[in-house]
């Protein structure tokens, strides 16, 4: 997938390394023909070249000339009216939104960096960025730490921490602050996967950004630098993320994360063995009906059971999702809500087309990529054949002609320039599509959590069935017995007991139930919104670098074509 740092691994390849060592000459000239026929001998000069006697070379073969009806060879063909630098001056439509290119001659070796397009950041992204608490996210200073706590061999385990940076606003920093706050503290990893889970629990139904995998085979196999520098990138991403979601930037758990300092005071996630040992000893108590244990409390509810310690629950909501698909009985409580189903359904098919235009983004940029590495490759190539017909050519016009393959190898060189600064911004603005692939993610957990919801209710209002069909049949039984069977009488008042807390359990889940829906028809309007303003953005953003671009490729061209229509000239 796409990335915004290193798209698709841009390597440096010798050649390519060769080519950014190249010192191109940007100067304004009025005469480009002399500067390139200085590095001629000294007896070669265009007066020479014109007198030409006995110079097979002179006028080339009829096959070999240049057609004079070339667009950009002009009737003059005035040198002056070019130079080689008119390629870093704005063209008229990219002037809009780019920043007028560095020269290359102020800084040296400018190389990709030192020439790309500096896109001003109005996108709908940067609006949310600014209607958040946060001012600024910044993670940086990894730094490598031993593990003390759990460690079985002294010094053996390590782990990396990171610095992250917070600069809140005064109104969310709390009374008598006057201006913006900053805050410093150190996670490792571990912190984040514990932020994402305390989220997960605390704000079911919302579309919350997936943290970034642990990627533990990558860890392995990439370069140690790589992967710390992979990471650190994808975590203050993430966080990044988090500060613009409406909800979950005002989240308590997101502020301590932030701005407590020393270790994290949230509560850790307990592995699953853990828990399914909590649940394998509570198990019996609960079939055997001993006290509370054997009674669904109304806290519990409101989580998924798949968490692992209740057990009895599991298997219960297990049966009745079996019920639900085989049984031919309908629930007593069904989704009939078709606005969402239809959303729901609109998703599906949202993933599916954005899965397609990622994996064609892909190729598009991987397309970019080979035409600037080959253009590259081609200047180099022009460069050195120049110098061989230089060095060894016998003729003056073979000098000359070398002099206007270079002109052309400068521009191929300068063209695989601009095309890798097109390949970024390409991977910058279509990345757009790759980070809403990875928010469905988030969207359908937050269904999945509508579902185990509406499931938890399905399993309450069963059991609540199943409860008072059996104290119906003890009722009956008691009645038959003169005077009543006193232990019917009591396991009735035990099953009243258990019913009376069902019924506040599944009180609880019917809330917690309808305010996941709540969240989820808040989240897929907020969605759509979001949606059509970031690939609108994405869209002109994409449209508009590729004909700046596009533009400046083609004035470098032009210049090629001025410098060399001599040849139509002389043709006509």
């Amino acid at each position: 997938m796409m990335g915004p740092e290193t798209p698709f691994g841009f390597e440096s390849p010798p050649v390519r390394e060769e080519m950014e060592s190249l010192a191109l000459s940007d100067a304004p000239s009025s005469n480009y023909r002399s500067a390139m026929s200085s590095s001629l001998p000294a007896a070669v000069s265009a007066a020479s070249v014109d007198a030409g006697g006995g110079d097979p070379l002179l006028y080339p073969p009829h096959h070999l000339q240049f057609s004079p009806s070339s667009p950009a060879s002009g009737d003059g063909g005035d040198a002056s009216s070019s130079s080689a630098s008119s390629f870093l001056e704005p063209p008229s439509y990219a002037d809009v939104v780019f920043s007028p290119f560095e020269s290359q001659n102020n800084g040296g070796s400018g190389g990709a960096d030192q020439g790309s397009f500096i896109r001003r950041d109005c996108s709908p992204r940067s609006a949310r960025t600014a209607a958040s608490d946060y001012l600024k996210i910044a993670v940086a200073d990894p730094q490598k730490e031993q593990e003390t706590a759990n460690s079985l061999v002294p010094g053996g385990a390590t782990y990396i921490t990171y610095l992250i940076t917070t600069r809140v606003r005064s109104a969310a920093a709390g009374e008598g602050e006057t201006g913006p706050i900053e805050f410093s503290v150190r996670r490792r990893f571990r912190d984040v996967v514990t932020l994402a889970d305390r989220l997960a629990e605390a704000y079911r139904g919302f579309f919350i950004p997936p943290r970034p995998d642990k990627n533990v085979v990558e860890s392995q196999v990439m370069q140690k630098h790589e992967f710390v520098e992979q990471r650190r990138s994808a975590l203050e991403k993430y966080l990044w993320r988090l500060a613009e979601h409406p909800v979950i930037g005002k989240s308590d758990e997101l502020r301590v994360f932030l701005e407590a300092k020393g270790k994290l005071p949230l509560p850790t996630t307990t592995d699953v063995a853990s828990r399914m040992l909590d649940g394998a000893v509570r198990l019996p108590k609960q079939l055997f009906g001993e006290g509370p244990a054997a009674q669904v409390a109304p806290q519990d509810v409101v989580q998924p059971a798949r968490g692992g310690r209740d057990l009895l629950r599991i298997f219960k909501e297990l049966k009745q999702a079996v019920t639900n698909d085989w049984g031919g009985v309908k629930p007593l409580l069904v989704e009939e809500d078709k606005e969402f189903l239809e959303k729901k359904e609109k998703m599906q098919d949202l993933e599916q087309q954005l899965s397609t235009a990622s994996q064609q983004a892909e190729a598009l940029v991987k397309g970019q990529q080979d035409i600037g590495e080959t253009m590259g490759e081609l200047g180099l190539a022009f460069i050195k054949l120049t110098k061989f017909e230089t060095e060894e050519g016998v003729y003056n016009t073979q000098k000359v002609q070398a002099a206007d393959t270079k002109i052309v190898a400068t521009a191929a060189v300068k063209a695989s320039r601009l095309y890798r600064e097109l390949n970024a911004q390409t991977v910058k603005h279509l990345d757009t599509l790759h980070e809403y692939l990875g928010l469905m993610l988030a969207v359908h957990s937050a269904f999945s959590d509508r579902a185990s919801a509406l499931l938890t209710v399905q399993t309450l209002m069963s059991d609540l069935t199943t409860l008072n069909t059996r104290i119906e049949k003890l009722e009956a039984a008691s009645s038959k017995i003169f005077g009543g069977d006193s232990s019917r009488l009591r396991k009735v008042e035990e099953l009243r007991e258990s019913i009376r807390a069902t019924e506040n359990a599944k009180n609880c889940a019917i809330k917690e139930y309808e305010r996941i829906k709540e969240n989820n028809r808040n989240e897929l309007d907020r969605l759509d919104r979001e949606r059509h303003d970031d690939f609108l953005s994405m869209l002109k953003g994409f449209v508009i670098n590729q004909v700046g671009y596009s533009e400046k490729i083609a004035n470098v061209w032009a210049t090629v074509a001025e410098e060399t229509s001599r040849y139509a000239r002389d043709r006509n």
